[in-house]
């Protein structure tokens, strides 16, 4: 069994746009019908496709590393097409859950799965609401691949962690947030719903420890970071969360309301999961992934946080994703 196992929809791994024209404009036997005669036809890829790639490709090193198996809501017969595009992109992906019109995710335990990539928001907003790890794609990287490494970037609140400071902070204000934060800096904060895909990436880190025992001249690929709007003293609480669920990060940054984009543009990460949209819309030349979890992401939000404390976004529309595509 792989180390870390992820699904990714086919709306993520592929562009599917003119598919899914066809689909909303003339309905389900012409898009069947559009997918048949295109099986040989490549799909190009989707924002989703350069991660997805560096990440398969720490298998290279570490035997079983990474497993990706595509969920989709595609038919079988339509999947086809996808199947066919995956070789044609050299993808050593070769497992795949086609559910015509159906959502794949509540397969994920099953699967033995840590995260769940799609471009469809409404599936990404179900998984999460049914207790699996989940991300809407917004953009992958532009720019070709250089060098080895993959990096890996997380915001904490709402993401890594559960939500519950943030209910406080706009339950009770600046504060109080402050003041009792500062008073649970030894409790651990509930594991949010990506904590999952961090034990994952560790158990790869762990493996390209002990291959640098064995070898002083190999370098480790895996490199994650945590970018963060807290500031001291809420970061204690945040750095003692993480060694108390057994997680680790490389780089810590607590930014106390400074903008991320800048720090972002620095690490360079092949993907950044937030749970704030206007992170990432402020953060446009970076890979993105919104995590909508919990209150940042609810109707009543309420109204922004204070400069210096956690940020949080209004509830983003839904992606214009064709389900029977995802």
């Amino acid at each position: 069994m792989a180390l870390l196992t992820i699904g990714v929809a086919s709306s993520a791994l592929f562009d599917l746009a003119e598919s899914d024209r066809v689909f909303r404009e003339q309905g389900v036997a012409a898009y069947r019908a559009y997918q048949e005669e295109r099986l040989d036809q490549p799909l190009q890829p989707g924002p989703a496709q350069p991660f997805i790639r560096r990440l398969l490709s720490l298998n290279d090193v570490l035997m079983d590393a990474v497993d990706v198996i595509v969920l989709s809501r595609n038919s079988a017969e339509s999947g086809l097409r996808v199947m066919r595009s995956i070789d044609s992109a050299g993808l050593p992906i070769t497992r795949a859950a086609f559910r015509e019109g159906r959502a794949a995710f509540e397969f994920m335990p099953a699967l033995g799965m840590s995260l769940f990539l799609s471009a469809n928001h409404d599936d990404v907003s179900e998984a999460l609401a049914a207790g699996h790890p989940a991300g809407t794609v917004l953009r992958g990287s532009s720019m070709p691949e250089v060098g080895r490494e993959l990096r890996v970037a997380f915001d904490f609140d709402g993401v890594l962690a559960d939500d519950s400071s943030e209910r406080m902070f706009r339950q009770e204000g600046l504060g109080r947030y402050a003041q009792r934060e500062a008073e649970l800096a030894d409790v651990p904060l509930s594991p949010g719903p990506l904590a999952p895909f961090l034990a994952g990436l560790n158990r790869i880190q762990e493996e390209e420890t002990t291959l640098k025992s064995r070898d002083s001249g190999y370098e480790p690929r895996l490199r994650i970071s945590l970018v963060t709007a807290r500031s001291a003293p809420a970061h204690e609480r945040a750095v003692n969360s993480l060694h108390s669920w057994g997680l680790k990060v490389d780089d810590a940054f607590f930014l106390g309301g400074l903008p991320k984009a800048p720090i972002l543009e620095v690490l360079n990460p092949h993907l950044f999961f937030d749970d704030q949209r206007q992170h990432l819309d402020r953060a446009l030349r970076t890979p993105s992934v919104h995590v909508p979890f919990g209150v940042a992401n609810e109707a009543d939000a309420g109204p922004a946080p204070v400069s210096g404390t956690p940020r949080r976004a209004r509830r983003a529309a839904p992606e214009e994703v064709l389900d029977i595509t995802a």
